[in-house]
């Protein structure tokens, strides 16, 4: 383009020809600004569609991952809760176990000392036992004595 002050002629005024220059300068401008707006809506509306396209793909992945996970947690879920029911189950049959296994020890001592007093007890009733048959046997004899004296005694005055 011509300078301004170049294409002023003498008068101070634009020559005709100088206008349609201007005029077709200022028209390509204006074309060429459009031409760069559009292209700049063109291309913001590219990107606003490839964006909306992949939030969404984001919020269907979101919504599989969530489903995923929710199935994930159903899973784990009951296992984990028989699990700990197993344990506290386990845990208080250990304490059952060691409290009747401690039981089991003093009564099986009882039952030891028991046995062996029923032992001894039996032990000397048999030995009072086989002592009474002896006196028993021995007072009988001395009876029997003492009654063939008594009736040798009363046979000989007789």
């Amino acid at each position: 383009m011509k300078s301004l002050a170049s294409s002023i002629g003498g008068s101070g005024r634009l020559s005709a020809e100088d206008n349609v220059v201007e005029d077709e300068a200022s028209k390509m401008a204006i074309a060429s600004y459009q031409a760069r707006e559009e292209e700049i809506e063109r291309r913001k509306v590219e990107v606003r569609a490839r964006v909306e396209s992949q939030l969404t793909r984001a919020e269907e992945e979101t919504k599989r991952l969530t489903q995923v996970w929710e199935e994930l947690e159903v899973l784990n879920d009951p296992m984990r809760k028989d699990v700990v029911t197993v344990r506290k189950r386990l845990d208080l049959a250990t304490r059952d176990l060691k409290s009747l296994a401690q039981l089991y020890q003093k009564k099986e001592k009882e039952y030891k000392e028991a046995m062996e007093a029923f032992q001894e007890k039996s032990k000397e009733k048999a030995q009072l036992t086989t002592a009474l048959l002896q006196l028993v046997n021995q007072s009988e004899s001395f009876r029997m004595k003492k009654l063939e004296e008594l009736s040798n005694i009363v046979n000989s005055r007789s």
